[in-house]
């Protein structure tokens, strides 16, 4: 153990024990998978992320060694760490620039964004030393002043290769091809069996594959076109769950986004039209639905619906806003009168 901490504070890494693992020391072939929680924070006690909070989920970290992760010093720790082990690592300025990289993709990733959202067709060394924002003023003050970090990293389990099925990203360029259709068939029996959360992590998990592969071809080009038709249902199916999840501001950027390559996608503009009628934006739900009627008006049925029901809350809030109102008023003239 001393030798590891040697070694470690030779590389510019301070590693301080928490609570022991259980079990001898591990081997950590290439290939092997480790799930962990972390906490990153500032050497000032400053928290960055934590794992366990970051999105509302709870999430821990999964790797498998060897794929060249961008921020290769978690490996390099882990390896030194037992199941069950809770340790603390300080580490170098050489170890961490990388990180408001790494954590903007988790962070986005953890609310059911593209992990590439916000970050330019570059390098992640060009990245850091450009002066583009990654939309969060943390880690763009940690872009512009690298410093050392502290990685509170729990080693929840390893698993040997060859006992678990590859996560997507882990996959080549063939095998996710080959998988997405599989991943999409999932999501519509979940949906089917009404398990909408399990579902929308399905469906987003297929985008996210696609689009990661979409970055790599010009857009416009045959195969990046090819490769943006299959996002689109899987896209739409995501949406569907997020609106049933309430998640309607998310419903009407992702079908926005949609509408903006595809003007005729009746699907993104009636989906979008039930998002902006949740949330009150009356014009914009009619225009939706006006041009869903234009495109086919076979759904003219659904689309009344919805109207109906829109109009419907929309009046029911009406009343209760003048409810109150008049006991607000009726409460002022009783006050004045008696004064």
């Amino acid at each position: 153990m001393e030798e590891v901490a040697r070694n470690l504070l030779e590389e510019g890494i301070i590693k301080k024990l928490v609570s022991p693992g259980k079990g001898g020391q591990l081997e950590f072939p290439n290939g092997t998978k480790v799930i962990f929680h972390y906490r990153t924070s500032l050497c000032d006690g400053t928290l960055l992320d934590d794992s366990r909070s970051m999105g509302g989920r709870n999430k821990p970290m999964e790797l498998i060694l060897g794929k060249k992760f961008k921020l290769a010093v978690w490996e390099r720790l882990v390896i030194t760490m037992r199941p069950g082990e809770l340790a603390d690592f300080t580490c170098d300025t050489k170890h961490t620039a990388l990180y408001p990289l790494v954590s903007q993709s988790l962070r986005n990733i953890s609310v059911g964004k593209d992990p590439l959202e916000g970050q330019r067709h570059c390098c992640g060394i060009a990245q850091i030393h450009s002066h583009h924002s990654l939309g969060n003023k943390d880690l763009d003050q940690l872009q512009a002043h690298p410093q050392p970090l502290v990685f509170s990293i729990e080693l929840l389990e390893v698993l040997p290769p060859g006992t678990f099925q590859l996560d997507l990203w882990a996959m080549t360029d063939e095998e996710k091809l080959a998988y997405v259709p599989q991943i999409h068939e999932q999501g519509n029996q979940l949906f089917k069996d009404r398990k909408i959360a399990e579902a929308s992590e399905k469906y987003y998990n297929g985008v996210a594959c696609l689009k990661n592969l979409q970055m790599k071809e010009q857009p416009g080009d045959e195969s990046w076109v090819k490769l943006d038709l299959m996002i689109t249902p899987l896209l739409l199916n995501y949406c569907q769950c997020q609106l049933l999840q309430g998640q309607y501001y998310e419903v009407i950027e992702h079908c926005s986004s949609l509408l903006f390559k595809y003007e005729d996608n009746v699907k993104a503009f009636y989906k979008r039209g039930k998002a902006h009628a949740a949330v009150w934006n009356e014009t914009e739900a009619r225009a939706d639905f006006a041009k869903v009627m234009q495109l086919d008006p076979s759904l003219g049925t659904c689309v009344a619906k919805e109207l109906h029901a829109m109009e419907e809350r929309i009046r029911t809030k009406e009343k209760e806003e003048k409810g109150r109102y008049k006991g607000l008023f009726s409460s002022n003239t009783a006050t004045a009168t008696t004064g």
